[in-house]
């Protein structure tokens, strides 16, 4: 390589660097956050590949700047010193798990493991490119292969993280589920009612007494894997105002829900389980349960 170049590429190189260590340490007002942390922040469970298909969010703008950011490594590096791949990923891997330790050791960030995920694929990538259109004898058609290897490998990575990301499903009522005793919940001409001089109006079912003193709805889910349980608590504003309900997931009874606990249209509870095979609502008194759902975890085509 000609010196000139390459003393521009080296020149280049460093202050893209900076530029890099200035985003990690001092941008998006780390300065003024670092004086109100508490505690290092270490994240070192990975979420799996960082970075799905487009989405107009500001999550996933950050995801992909993690990975694009670090690219030009990729391609500069091998430009400025002839490394072989297992070398060159091993000494930025090396640097990237430096750079998040300081930053959690100066409360200017956390070290995230998805963040060394993201920039070591970045990395990755430029190298591929690297190898794909640069050469002694660089041409246009070389720079343009090199170009097309950067989005293929972007897409590809995009289609690995879809394949392996799941997404929250839609919420179903218990009453779809594999098996079901006990009493049956409301689920057609549901009434509507007031909470607190608040309108209820049930859009998928009603857990209540009812005439008897208790009632009790029992499910078997089948060992259903990350689901969260939802549902809407409350007593009417006419009749007794006593009344409660138990909810029972796999033997362990959840927080009781009586005339004490928050109630209405703006009282959703959602709560996650790691698995779920059987589920046991008990409802006396004037309590009403209602939308009483579960939604999983599943990939974006199904």
């Amino acid at each position: 390589m000609e010196a000139r170049l390459r003393k521009l590429i080296f020149i280049g190189t460093i202050l893209y660097t900076i530029l890099i260590l200035f985003f990690m340490f001092f941008a998006f007002n780390r300065l003024d956050g670092a004086t109100s942390v508490d505690s290092y922040t270490f994240i070192l469970v990975p979420e799996g590949v960082p970075l799905t298909f487009p989405e107009l969010n500001y999550s996933w703008i950050v995801d992909f700047g993690n990975v694009a950011a670090f690219i030009p490594f990729g391609l500069l590096f091998p430009l400025l010193y002839r490394v072989r791949f297992g070398k060159f990923i091993s000494l930025f891997v090396l640097a990237i798990f430096v750079l998040e330790t300081v930053q959690a050791l100066t409360y200017l960030g956390s070290f995230d493991v998805n963040d060394v995920i993201s920039n070591t694929i970045g990395a990755a990538i430029g190298y591929v490119a690297y190898r794909v259109g640069f050469s002694s004898n660089l041409s246009y058609k070389k720079l343009m292969a090199s170009a097309l290897t950067i989005v293929v490998l972007v897409f590809g990575v995009m289609v690995v993280s879809e394949i392996l990301k799941k997404r929250e499903g839609p919420v179903q009522s218990l009453t779809v589920m594999k098996e079901m005793t006990g009493t049956t919940p409301m689920t057609e001409n549901l009434p509507s009612f007031s909470i607190a001089g608040e309108r209820i109006e049930p859009k998928m079912n009603v857990y209540s007494s009812e005439a008897e003193s208790t009632k009790t709805y029992h499910y078997i889910l089948g060992n259903q894997k990350n689901v969260w349980l939802s549902f809407y608590f409350g007593i009417p504003d006419n009749g007794d105002s006593k009344g409660e309900a138990k909810i029972i997931v796999d033997g362990q009874e959840l927080p009781q829900l009586n005339e004490q606990s928050y109630q209405g249209a703006e009282a959703l509870r959602e709560m996650p389980f790691n698995e779920v095979n059987e589920i046991t609502i008990i409802v006396s008194g004037n309590a009403k349960l209602w939308d009483v759902g579960i939604r999983g975890m599943q990939h974006w085509w199904e």
